[in-house]
């Protein structure tokens, strides 16, 4: 199962790109979007999400 970011509470910070040991975020223009094939559900981006805006992937 993977996670996504909602893209109206994202700020763009970078925080999950910078923390992903995947690269699995990247930014999708107005916010980060998280590569399904890529994220691994190890949650290291929701831990460092500042605003919250990750969540799994239902």
């Amino acid at each position: 199962m993977t996670h996504v970011i909602d893209k109206n509470i994202c700020i763009s910070c970078g925080t999950c790109e910078a923390v992903c040991p995947n690269a699995a975020p990247s930014f999708g223009g107005d916010a980060y979007v998280i590569d399904p094939e890529k994220c691994n559900d190890c949650k290291t981006c929701v831990e460092n999400c500042p605003v919250n805006a990750i969540s799994k992937k239902e």
